[in-house]
């Protein structure tokens, strides 16, 4: 705007003590994107390069070689993590590295120092450990035995205490015996600290599974195996027992027959099956290799309609069904993973600190950066920013250099983050993933029965408010209206009037909101939130960003049949600005339909970029000629091509030049192309958050949404916040409210 290189300059300071702030040896400017790859030694077939586009979203430059086998057999599938790296020539993404000018005897003599006498300089203890390798910090321990005759370790447990002990004691370890000390503390005393299990064999490779069993050994003269089998129980244990093998198959090049095969043997392990034979997901999901699995995954998906996260939940429970969802999560992205897991460890109130420790000093020198990345393009703030409101003293100073780098000091991605930012809007629901709702039309439907049972429930004395919420939250709205006609020919009487004076409060609007056609019901909300003092700009941005070509016209004739007057008059006298126009424009139901015109993106993305900074006003006016009239896949396009040219994510950018309302309507737009379940989702988890509930909105998504994708956003909600859209329900209304909008979410996940 225009924007600036987001190239990392390392200072002096950093320099010196041989932390990067963004990848290993770049001193300038970071390359024009994109970078150029080159194909791996190992054959790259015609499936391949097509798989490694899908995931990426890019079209990577690999060199297409003749594949010998027939074309159907194999199938080929990239990791996302791995496609990122060819696409960068592999490059290193720890944040901590072996430092230059690298001497043992000096850094064991500066470490003595920092010890010697009263009190410990525990300022150059952490900048100094923090600021090796590990390989160099075993070369000091060997250097201080030798110089000293005392153990390094030791003495760092003598001198230092609390968390900052920990943390910095654990850096000394290698990593294989820091895994170790972990396991065997989490099975150690009573009880079992079964996260911790959880995270190390779900996470580990083949040859990191293999260290730790030998260093297990090695530290303590016991056998792993035996120690975990002692201490776990059940299918939890046989899954921990098959990870703990380290015999993950690792091939590129998998059988598409095999696939199928898996996909099958799955289904009919849980969803078809009464009961589940936890078998079939253990041998599949504990041996198969990382490849298979994600194209396992993704045929799961187009086979049974729902993710394979889905049937864990539904099939296996307890802590198998935490380990197997932690094994799906790392076959996915296990940057991904540790990025959660790392996120949750400081959410609310207190911090996991050993979650916390265990993770960075595990991935300092393996994936930081790809979890930096993804940390900041999911939870919208760094990682680095998180540490460091959430923790103190010498603990956080050390645990920000093993960050290696704040992500918002310039409001910015990594230019490698373009890729992990795409590729996270290509493999959720942006993908081409059918949407279903929770409501659909009930069998053997019968209007003059509902009829009858309606006028029996409000009839006499007192209201049966549990026939009501039954029949109407099980029928179609196209049902519901056949039922308001039959009701009207049988009785005479107006079916929500009677309902009206029958119900009241949040389940009346609930139960009413039912009743109207989807078009006025919209059409209504859009009203109310225009009337009287005061505007509800937020209900108004809801529905406009979100509601496709159809839904908007017929809201507008819906409009205009019920309260005489046209739905942008009503909008032009109740708003103002750009804020207006951008409404106006969306309320006109124009926006282009059909595919992405790559040309036409790339020129989008360019409109936006080229907007000089500081003028706001002609970069609302270029952001909404693109972002109010353009097909939600051609916008998809222009996201990807916009941070291709400026490694900013356009949702960023938005946050941080734009403001009040019109900032609101612009993130609405942007969220709903993305994933529109998950902005919903978010929607819904906001209404109930904390102390109250927002029933309006909560009701106005539920009512919305009941026929449209209400159970994609049930998935994207447990997704995101570790707990079903029923739970919250349950948790946060009462009454038959609450047993209405139960009877809308449609299920337990």
């Amino acid at each position: 705007m225009p924007f600036p290189c987001s190239g990392r300059h390392p200072d002096s300071k950093n320099e010196a003590l041989g932390v990067g702030r963004g990848g290993a040896g770049r001193a300038a400017c970071e390359p024009d994107w994109p970078p150029s790859a080159t194909c791996p030694p190992a054959t790259v077939s015609p499936a391949c390069a097509a798989a490694a586009a899908r995931l990426t979203g890019f079209e990577l430059r690999l060199s297409v070689c003749p594949d010998p086998r027939p074309p159907q057999s194999v199938v080929s599938a990239a990791e996302p993590e791995t496609m990122a790296k060819i696409a960068q020539g592999a490059m290193y993404r720890g944040s901590v590295h072996d430092f230059a000018d690298f001497d043992a005897n000096q850094d064991a003599e500066a470490l003595y120092t920092a010890m010697k006498g009263f009190g410990s300089d525990k300022e150059s203890i952490l900048e100094l450990i923090t600021s090796r390798s590990n390989k160099q910090r075993q070369e000091i321990c060997q250097s201080y035995k030798s110089l000293y005759g005392k153990d390094l370790i030791a003495d760092l447990k003598y001198e230092l205490t609390g968390k900052f002990e920990r943390l910095i004691v654990n850096l000394m370890r290698p990593l294989a015996y820091c895994d170790a000390k972990e396991i065997k503390d989490a099975i150690s005393g009573i009880g079992t600290d079964e996260k911790c299990l959880i995270e190390i064999l779900a996470s580990r490779t083949n040859e990191q599974i293999h260290q730790l069993v030998a260093a297990y050994k090695d530290a303590y003269e016991r056998d792993l195996e035996s120690d975990i089998i002692g201490d776990t129980s059940g299918h939890f244990q046989k899954m921990l027992v098959v990870l703990l093998q380290g015999t993950r198959e690792n091939d590129d090049v998998v059988s598409e027959d095999l696939v199928q095969q898996d996909v099958q043997d799955l289904y009919e392990a849980g969803e078809l099956k009464w009961g589940t034979d936890e078998a079939q997901f253990i041998y599949i999901l504990g041996n198969r290799s990382k490849q298979h699995l994600r194209l396992v995954f993704d045929e799961y998906l187009k086979t049974t309609g729902k993710p394979i996260e889905a049937s864990i939940r539904g099939e296996l429970s307890g802590d198998f069904e935490k380990l197997m969802l932690a094994v799906v999560k790392c076959i996915r992205s296990t940057p991904e993973y540790f990025a959660e897991r790392l996120f949750k460890a400081m959410k609310g109130l207190g911090t996991r600190d050993n979650t916390l420790i265990r993770i960075m000093v595990s991935r300092s020198e393996l994936d930081m950066l790809d979890i930096r990345e993804i940390f900041r393009t999911k939870y919208e703030k760094s990682l680095y920013s998180m540490i460091k409101n959430d923790t103190s003293g010498e603990y956080k100073k050390a645990l920000l250099k093993l960050c290696g780098g704040d992500d918002d000091a310039a409001g910015q991605f990594f230019p490698e983050a373009a890729q992990v930012a795409y590729q996270m809007w290509e493999l959720s629901a942006v993908s081409r993933v059918e949407l279903k709702g929770t409501v659909r039309a009930a069998n053997d439907f019968n209007p003059d029965a509902d009829a009858k049972a309606l006028r029996k429930a409000m009839k006499g004395i007192g209201t049966d408010e549990a026939t009501i919420i039954d029949i109407i939250t099980q029928r179609s709205n196209a049902q519901r209206q056949q039922i308001r006609q039959t009701f009207k020919s049988h009785f005479g009487r107006d079916l929500m009037a009677d309902l009206k004076s029958e119900i009241s409060g949040d389940l009346a609007r609930l139960i009413l909101g039912l009743m109207m056609p989807p078009a006025h019901y919209d059409a209504k909300q859009l009203k109310k939130a225009m009337e009287g003092a005061g505007t509800d700009e937020k209900a108004l941005i809801e529905i406009l960003a979100t509601r496709t070509n159809a839904e908007i016209r017929a809201i507008n004739e819906a409009y205009k049949e019920d309260y005489h007057k046209s739905l942008e008059d009503a909008l032009s006298s109740d708003t103002s600005g750009h804020f207006k126009r951008i409404l106006i424009s969306l309320a006109t139901g124009n926006r282009e339909e059909g595919g992405e015109n790559r040309d036409q993106a790339q020129e989008d993305a360019q409109e936006i970029a080229d907007t000089p900074s500081g003028d706001k006003t002609s970069l609302e006016t270029r952001f909404m000629t693109v972002l109010c009239t353009r097909s939600y896949p051609h916008l998809r396009r222009v996201f990807q091509e916009f941070i291709k040219k400026t490694n900013y994510d356009i949702e960023h950018v938005i946050k941080k030049e734009m403001s009040g309302d019109v900032k609101d309507a612009f993130v609405a737009i942007v969220q709903s192309v993305k994933n529109k379940p998950l902005f919903f989702a978010d929607k819904l988890y906001k209404s109930m958050k904390g102390a109250g509930t927002d029933e309006k909105t909560l009701t106005r998504v539920m009512v919305s949404r009941s026929e449209i994708d209400l159970l994609n956003i049930r998935r994207e909600f447990i997704e995101k916040y570790d707990k079903s859209l029923h739970q919250a329900i349950e948790g946060d209304t009462s009454g038959d409210f609450m047993k209405a909008l139960l009877a809308l979410c449609g299920g337990e996940d």
